[in-house]
């Protein structure tokens, strides 16, 4: 083999182990924080379905690269802002490995229309799935909470990370050619001429208010905790008359000894229930069940006794669902409240 012809062979080589390289490094980083919502092959579930061709024809690898980035606040996608650029650029490249689609180019070239007009239109066409000042449909992906009559539950499109990874060229592509196996219809069925959808561009973007890069996500702390005046047994009856107090029924406790050579440790744990507001909270998201009944937990580490719950406010935000938020807030509350009265 000519020197030359040796050198582009070992070239292609290099550049085809490193890209195969890639690829398998992406399914890996797809599989470890992608599959779970989304599927192995994006067939979406909790997650929306990211293999559907209309999906990926319509969809820059930025507009990707930003929602990975971001994600959806409120909403239950995550910010996966720990991941490294090129672990990005590696799940967009496995991603892109299921269709033979060439991605479209980013074009951030902002629209200009008239919101007002736009407005007008969204409340007639778009507002019977994609909900009141643009807020989407309750539920997420495919499964759970969302409609049955709906294959897939509308995407709020008033959500900071969406605005912040969408750009105008994009949104106007959704919406002129829609997008095949969604509900998601195409702007013709309605008669709308490319002036209206440029201003349905302009009422979508009117609702971005903030410039997100993913590190602004502020975290809720996973517990609720309390460092008790009393004693161990004290702040465990405490705990019981609280509960009472805020009109929760108890259900039942248990108290363990966790204590070895090197620590004193007890723990106990208190389970208490308020119907009604379990029900409303069921209805209006069943996912809340995951975290249920209420429950406290008092420790006593060395004689220091400490009384903790979870924290709703950070479990709300795995729900896309603004009214489960609410619920998640009286229930923060009222944990709050509860370890309040029994520790000081």
């Amino acid at each position: 083999m000519h020197a030359r012809h040796a050198r582009y062979a070992a070239f292609f080589l290099l550049m085809f182990s490193a890209f195969t390289c890639m690829a398998d490094k992406g399914e890996q980083l797809y599989v470890d924080n992608c599959a779970i919502c989304h599927g192995h092959q994006g067939q979406g579930g909790v997650g929306i379905p990211l293999g559907l061709e209309a999906f990926l024809a319509q969809t820059p690898d930025e507009y990707i690269r930003r929602t990975i980035r971001v994600g959806r606040p409120g909403r239950i996608m995550p910010s996966f802002y720990r991941l490294s650029n090129q672990d990005i650029d590696a799940i967009i490249t496995h991603i892109r490995s299921w269709r033979d689609i060439r991605a479209p180019a980013w074009n951030a070239s902002p629209i200009k229309a008239d919101a007002v007009k736009g407005k007008v239109l969204f409340d007639a066409h778009c507002v019977s799935c994609h909900g009141k000042d643009a807020r989407g449909g309750k539920g997420t992906g495919l499964m759970f909470s969302r409609p049955r009559d709906l294959p897939i539950s509308p995407p709020s499109l008033n959500n900071q990370g969406f605005l912040n990874s969408v750009s105008d060229v994009m949104l106007k592509t959704i919406i002129t050619h829609g997008r095949q196996q969604t509900p998601m219809p195409a702007a013709s069925q309605f008669g709308l001429s490319e002036g209206d959808v440029n201003n349905l561009v302009s009422y979508i973007r009117s609702f971005q208010k903030t410039m997100m890069t993913g590190e602004q996500i502020i975290e809720e702390p996973a517990v609720i905790m309390y460092t008790s005046a009393y004693s161990f047994d004290k702040t465990l009856e405490n705990i019981k008359r609280a509960v009472d107090n805020n009109k929760f029924k108890l259900i039942d406790f248990s108290t363990e000894d966790k204590g070895t050579a090197a620590n004193n440790t007890t723990e106990a744990k208190v389970y208490f229930c308020n119907y009604d507001l379990i029900n409303d909270a069921l209805a209006i998201d069943p996912r809340i069940g995951m975290f249920l009944p209420c429950q406290i937990t008092v420790v006593n580490y060395n004689g220091v006794v400490q009384a903790m719950s979870i924290n709703p406010k950070r479990l709300s935000q795995l729900f896309n669902n603004d009214e489960l938020d609410e619920a998640c807030q009286v229930m923060h509350d009222t944990y709050s409240k509860i370890l309040k009265e029994a520790t000081q």
